[in-house]
């Protein structure tokens, strides 16, 4: 058998194992996100904020945080949260957080990346979300003023 079909067969192998590893935690990942979908509403979530822009920025990146999802149900969520009052601080902040933090998915991250690299890519993640929105936020105002 020649050498590369000898590498491919052991890399597929290797990726079967890791699959056959990964997956219970993936089911399980995939069904809670869906739970979460289900029973947290837009309207529960906007009973959180209260005006402030620490507050609401903290609490946008929690509430993103523990919902992760695909980016395009944020974008509705945030559209909803918009529509009923909700601070831009705190919904870019959700938005980005949805996306890019998980706290449900920490056991699969720990066991594919490492505790270290997942804590690191989590705390940097938080933070960024944070700068991110509040940069963002003042961007739009900034704008508004020169476009109005």
């Amino acid at each position: 058998m020649p050498a590369v079909l000898q590498r491919l067969k052991k890399a597929s192998l290797q990726t079967l194992k890791s699959l056959e590893v990964i997956a219970p935690m993936l089911l399980a990942i995939v069904g809670l996100v869906g739970i979460f979908e289900t029973y947290i509403t837009p309207e529960m979530i906007h009973t959180l904020f209260s005006g402030k822009v620490i507050n609401d920025t903290l609490v946008g990146t929690g509430a993103g945080a523990i919902s992760v999802g695909q980016p395009f149900l944020s974008y509705i969520i945030s559209g909803e949260l918009l529509q009923e009052g909700v601070s831009k601080y705190a919904v870019t902040a959700f938005i980005l957080s949805f996306v890019t933090l998980g706290v449900i998915q920490l056991p699969l991250e720990f066991s594919i990346f490492g505790a270290r690299f997942t804590l690191i890519r989590n705390i940097l993640s938080f933070i960024f979300a944070l700068l991110i929105a509040y940069l963002t936020t003042q961007t739009l105002q900034l704008l508004q003023g020169i476009f109005s």
